[in-house]
């Protein structure tokens, strides 16, 4: 199939593609990589009058080291992410994710920003970015302002994005010391869409306590799923098999799914514990042993 007529729009800079955006409010798609938006063109379940490719914006590119962490510019393409010594070495939890994002042909023009602009609640990145309190940046015709990922993510494929509204990057700041992260997700074949997924980190202290946890499941809510039971079935304890099985009830409990021709809700369900137990036990492994020793 073929997408329906629209205008096509090239600007060479921010201002000018929020001139477009504010003239056309509402009728206006935003291009980066097109890997989402294209099929939804062809299939005409997206008809814009309007196509506004942001590729030629200048700035927008290359990551940026801030005083607290990174800066992702809209641009940044996914593979340019999982092939960045320095972001991944910063986030493992990204190189991880991206590793299980479709196939190598779409992360090269799929861009981080877009996924999350998209915001598909079985999609990886969301769920990655919500786990790792990223921030986003968002400019307007009115100026800039920054939503926590926990509050941009509305519902599926529906951002707290205004139609004049343009996502600039996203803002990850260094997870503290003693921080260790893992992601999980099952899938029927290697780069469909995850019948449920997991991302977490958790901190901690030199006996091996928990002080800080996040865990963030996608494919199982309108939006990534905070575990927050789960979370605060760790907070305070070691990552002993006694903490984990409680923490995957837990996940468990929480997750509200839906079943479809793939997978009952049930199924999903159990799905997120077993995830969340992969996850848990690999952020303990991964501690090392002398942390461990001062009980």
């Amino acid at each position: 199939m073929k997408p329906g007529r629209f205008t096509y729009h090239a600007p060479r800079s921010v201002d000018e593609a929020l001139a477009v955006l504010g003239q056309h409010a509402g009728d206006a798609k935003v291009l980066a990589g097109g890997q989402s938006l294209v099929p939804l063109l062809n299939f005409r379940v997206a008809e814009p009058g309007h196509l506004v490719d942001v590729n030629r914006l200048p700035g927008l590119s290359e990551p940026v080291r801030t005083a607290t962490g990174w800066h992702v510019p809209a641009l940044v393409r996914q593979r340019a992410v999982e092939r960045s010594a320095a972001l991944t070495g910063a986030f493992p939890l990204l190189g991880r994710a991206l590793h299980e994002v479709a196939h190598p042909q779409i992360r090269n023009r799929g861009t981080l920003c877009g996924s999350l602009a998209h915001a598909d609640a079985a999609a990886e990145l969301p769920a990655v970015v919500t786990a790792l309190d990223g921030r986003l940046r968002i400019a307007s015709p009115r100026g800039e302002r920054t939503v926590a990922a926990a509050d941009f993510f509305v519902f599926h494929l529906t951002t707290a994005l205004e139609d004049d509204e343009l996502l600039l990057g996203v803002d990850l700041d260094d997870l503290p010391a003693g921080t260790t992260t893992s992601f999980h997700e099952f899938a029927g074949r290697r780069g469909d869409f995850a019948l449920a997924a997991v991302a977490g980190q958790a901190t901690r202290d030199t006996r091996g306590v928990v002080t800080r946890c996040r865990l963030v499941a996608a494919g199982v809510a309108g939006t990534p799923l905070r575990l927050r039971a789960a979370e605060d079935v760790l907070l305070g304890a070691r990552l002993d098999d006694s903490a984990l099985a409680a923490a995957t009830r837990a996940a468990a409990r929480e997750a509200r799914p839906t079943g479809d021709v793939h997978a009952s809700a049930g199924y999903r369900r159990d799905l997120v514990g077993t995830l969340t137990r992969r996850v848990l036990a690999d952020i303990a492994a991964a501690v090392p042993t002398e942390e461990l020793t001062h009980a």
